[in-house]
């Protein structure tokens, strides 16, 4: 049975991880026969009230977040084992360009957080594959950049523009699919990088990539 990290922002798509995304590849890899372990950061960022959007003026903890969505079943960042899993997933979410990263005020300039950027470096370097979601690929465009990845992030042409600063290649992509780099063995696919999809349609592409990364793994 393959075994599957899954990184995690927190809970919450406006300053963490997105919840559908984050269901529906917890609920594809069960259908495609793998486990899963989640785990996220234990570092602090500024709450959002997702009424209105304003802060909450209080600082959370992206692990104890993140916690909700993995029924408390996760583990802190720093502590995962890449000999123990055969694959790495990351969810989307605006945490992934908030909470792992800058990316969200530097664009292509961002920093990635030490454990994310190890993590995937880690992954890569032992040919394991790679999966994100959403906005999360410009973390692997980020890292990876130099090694030309193929990633997607859909058809928003600002990101577009900033992924290929990093050296990453970009494809454009529907919200139902997705696409893979087998050369790099990273597969991406946009979720929510589309403000208008429907949650099937979602689930359809977050299916695909689940199903893609287990068999690549």
């Amino acid at each position: 049975m393959k075994k599957v990290a899954v990184v995690l922002s927190g809970c919450g798509n406006k300053d963490g991880a997105e919840i559908t995304e984050a269901v529906s590849l917890l609920i594809s890899l069960s259908q495609n026969g793998a486990e899963y372990m989640c785990f996220a950061p234990s570092t602090e960022f500024e709450a959002l009230n997702f009424v209105n959007g304003q802060p909450l003026g209080e600082k959370r903890n992206v692990l104890t977040e993140a916690a909700r969505i993995a029924r408390g079943s996760i583990q802190d960042l720093k502590t995962l084992d890449i000999k123990k899993y055969d694959a790495l997933a990351f969810v989307g979410g605006y945490g992934a360009a908030k909470n792992l990263s800058d990316w969200a005020y530097k664009g292509s300039k961002c920093t990635v957080l030490p454990d994310v950027e190890k993590t995937i470096k880690a992954f890569h370097n032992e040919t394991k594959p790679i999966a994100a979601i959403c906005i999360a690929p410009v973390l692997v465009a980020k890292v990876l950049g130099s090694e030309k990845v193929t990633v997607t992030i859909g058809n928003d042409k600002e990101t577009i523009a900033e992924i290929l600063k990093t050296g990453a290649q970009h494809e454009e992509c529907p919200v139902d699919d997705y696409v893979t780099d087998r050369e790099t063995k990273v597969i991406t696919t946009p979720a929510y990088m589309y403000d208008n999809a429907k949650p099937h349609e979602i689930f359809k592409g977050i299916s695909g990539l689940a199903k893609e990364l287990v068999e690549m793994a």
